[in-house]
């Protein structure tokens, strides 16, 4: 099949070209081949994830929750697994100021009921003060167990910005697997969706048709390094995708009693 770009309709630079139902099928079930190879290849990485070894860590260790100290142990609710993210905090920053990366993994994950069928339980950890995470929580309107692992070390604590699974047998606790950066996506849907569609996510990185109109802005305060990567992560009460103090991490504004903002309130705001 030949592409021909400039053959789309309407008003929209770079779209892609108008084809025959027989030809865009033909052109799908040749991607259908890479896709269900790309699917044969996450199937055996899981497969290679289920034979790493594991190590053991201190399940009696306590974290702070909303009924104060627990010992680790008991966030697996009496099942054998559990899933865990390890969520970054900004001390004293308000709540638009909290990290917009942590933001997404943990707005993703509002309900564990198929996790917990299958034997998993699912909590959010931080390294906050139990008195900033808890007002937090309460504005975000999450329902999930959040706990403060404030002063612990690793793999409990320490590092944050994890995905991270811990094994249960008896009184003993294993930590299993551990993944950062873009390995937190699987927990988030929205990538995954706006990958299906044909202006994808207008990130920075992404492989862009010629002549496909490029989304996004850059970081307001930072030099311009062209599209950013998740920069839609956050926006000000316009709707309007920026990092700037006017922001905040785009579903904030869907809770009650959200109000326009004007600092971050972090050591790492550049206004």
């Amino acid at each position: 099949m030949t592409n021909t770009p400039g053959d789309a309709s309407g008003g929209l630079p770079g779209m892609p070209p108008v084809v025959d139902q027989a030809t865009w099928q033909q052109a799908r079930d040749e991607l259908l081949v890479r896709e269900k190879a790309h699917t044969r290849e996450g199937d055996a990485i899981a497969a290679a994830r289920r034979r790493l070894p594991m190590v053991e860590c201190d399940g009696t260790v306590e974290v702070v929750g909303p009924d104060g100290p627990v010992r680790f142990l008991d966030l697996f609710q009496g099942r054998r697994e559990l899933i865990v993210y390890q969520h970054m905090w900004y001390d004293g920053a308000p709540h638009q100021g909290q990290c917009e990366g942590c933001t997404t993994t943990a707005w993703h994950v509002q309900d564990a009921s198929y996790l917990n069928a299958r034997g998993v339980s699912y909590a959010v950890l931080t390294s906050g003060p139990w008195e900033e995470v808890a007002a937090y929580v309460d504005f975000m309107g999450y329902t999930q167990p959040w706990y403060s692992v404030r002063g612990l070390p690793a793999p409990v604590g320490d590092q944050m910005g994890h995905l991270s699974c811990f094994l249960r047998d008896g009184d003993r606790v294993f930590l299993t697997y551990s993944t950062t950066g873009r390995g937190n996506e699987a927990v988030n849907g929205s990538l995954a969706l706006l990958d299906m569609t044909p202006y994808g996510r207008g990130e920075a990185w992404e492989d862009i048709p010629a002549g496909r109109p490029v989304l996004g802005q850059v970081r307001e305060g930072y030099p311009a390094q062209g599209n950013q990567a998740c920069w839609y992560w956050r926006t000000d009460a316009d709707g309007n995708a920026t990092w700037g103090p006017t922001s905040r991490p785009a579903p904030q504004w869907t809770r009650p009693g959200a109000t326009p903002a004007d600092s971050l309130g972090r050591s790492d705001d550049p206004h």
